[in-house]
């Protein structure tokens, strides 16, 4: 049997050190057996898939110094490896389990589906498709779908019973059919559901492992019971611990930087950080922290993963950075990797246009655009002050400024000055009242180049990452004044 492991990112947004941590384990895997190991664009979400996500991701992945032998920029025998170019494939196989009695279509709307499971929650039980539509007879279904009203297919699963899971590192699971949903297989827009074109997918594509975070241990019944409907050998399932902030809740944007691209921008070295993400569930047979990705896959053996929490700690990645740079790049390399990292020609030439009216002296330009070369700007709660606003109403223009930030797609200039002056006009607010504590959050300063046109050079990531670190310095954001801003968000 030839291994074939894949790794498989949505196109949605900032490309997650989570994809990075499984693709490395991934690639490892494949490597070690003579195999295979290629990418997937899961973008069947069109709404929220773009290319340019696409793109960064695959610029990510490889900056990591991760390669793949199959993906959408490498065609193979079995492509298209974007599932928006597989569309008419899933289509067919919802009807194959309909035709087999394995699915059903499902006419329920939103309303009734709501209020059936806060019925279920209240009486203590798990919320779960009630089975509503799984015995409407066939004229009833024809009736239905000549009426035009929306429909959904899912799948049936069991009554009673124990679904095991047969996991490589974690031996026998077993989860209780009544626990498991009625997935949805097909949406009301005629696309795929993540459950059936991953399953229909993995197949076809002949991938015989499949490692991925263990969230998705609770959603391995309902991908085992589909190879089952369909007749298909199911891959071996490995489920890597996920990846954890320092006080072991899941690894979020929310209190750490998530990014693969806000810690390029940070000026780590790829090595490092992938070093890093290796060591976080592996470890090397003599104990060494510091290896490379040649290193370990010569080394490599999935039996050495570690199941527990591995704590995402960026002091720590800073320590291994420091060695990797004192112990394996010297001076000409150093001047190279700083030179390209932010003091190349092509950045310089994007910044001066942004400064040359404001310098009479060369001496004067670093102090202009040493926030281009910055991690996090050294604030303190006075600099984040507002005529006329207290740090509260600060902190909430900031917190509304980053939720509508992290929906922006096409990351330029005339973009941001739109989403700005749409969010001074939702709020009631003055632009100048709006843009005052993004200079200081961006910048470090109260004056600085043109704000969207610095916000456009810094990049998605790093521009987030500094308004995050903004609201904490105000003092952050607690879960009872998130969910009350979100509120206020929405309205």
């Amino acid at each position: 049997m030839k291994v074939r492991t894949r790794v498989a990112p949505s196109p949605t947004g900032d490309p997650h050190v989570g994809t990075a941590y499984m693709a490395l384990f991934s690639l490892c895997f494949a490597r070690q057996h003579g195999g295979q190991f290629m990418l997937r664009i899961e973008d069947t979400d069109a709404a929220r898939s773009t290319r340019e996500s696409e793109q960064t991701i695959l610029d990510s992945l490889r900056w990591l110094g991760l390669d793949w032998d199959e993906g959408p920029d490498k065609p193979g025998p079995f492509g298209p490896y974007r599932q928006s170019e597989r569309i008419d494939l899933y289509a067919g196989y919802a009807r194959e389990l309909i035709d087999k009695g394995h699915a059903f279509y499902c006419f329920c709307d939103s309303e009734r589906l709501d209020a059936m499971r806060a019925e279920q929650m209240q009486r203590g039980e798990t919320a779960r498709y009630d089975g509503c539509c799984l015995d409407l007879s066939a004229p009833e279904i024809e009736a239905k779908r000549a009426a035009g009203g929306p429909v959904v297919v899912r799948m049936k699963v069991p009554d009673s019973g124990i679904c095991v899971i047969q996991d490589r590192l974690r031996g026998a699971i077993e989860i209780d059919w009544g626990q498991v949903d009625m997935q949805v297989l097909v949406k009301a827009d005629g696309n795929p559901t993540y459950h059936l074109a991953v399953v229909v997918d993995d197949h076809l594509m002949e991938i015989t492992h499949v490692i991925r975070g263990e969230e998705w241990i609770n959603s391995a019944p309902k991908h085992i019971l589909l190879f089952q409907y369909f007749g298909w050998t199911m891959p071996e399932l490995i489920h890597m611990p996920l990846l954890r902030n320092p006080d072991k809740s899941k690894l979020s944007k929310r209190k750490n930087p998530t990014s693969i691209r806000y810690y390029e921008r940070m000026g780590f070295l790829p090595e490092a950080l992938l070093n890093y993400l290796a060591m976080l569930g592996w470890s090397m047979p003599d104990g060494e922290e510091k290896f490379s990705l040649e290193t370990m896959i010569e080394n490599f053996d999935v039996s050495r993963v570690s199941l527990g929490a591995p704590v995402f700690d960026v002091d720590k990645l800073k320590w291994l950075n420091g060695r990797w740079l004192r112990e394996n790049i010297d001076d000409d390399e150093f001047a190279d990797r700083l030179s390209d990292w932010a003091f190349n020609r092509d950045n310089l030439k994007k910044i001066i246009p942004l400064i040359k009216e404001r310098v009479d002296v060369f001496s004067e330009v670093a102090p202009m655009i040493s926030f281009f070369a910055e991690g996090m700007p050294p604030l303190q709660e006075a600099d984040l002050a507002v005529k006329n606003q207290s740090p509260e109403d600060v902190k909430k223009t900031l917190q509304f400024a980053l939720w509508d930030l992290e929906k922006v797609t096409v990351w330029e200039r005339d973009a941001l000055n739109d989403l700005f002056t749409d969010l001074a006009d939702r709020m009631g607010l003055k632009i100048r009242e709006v843009l005052a504590p993004m200079f200081i959050a961006v910048s470090g300063k109260p004056v600085s180049p043109p704000l969207f046109d610095s916000m456009a050079l810094l990049g998605p990531d790093m521009v987030r990452a500094r308004v995050r670190h903004a609201i904490d310095v105000l003092g952050g954001v607690s879960k009872k004044q998130a969910k009350k801003l979100e509120k206020e968000y929405r309205s």
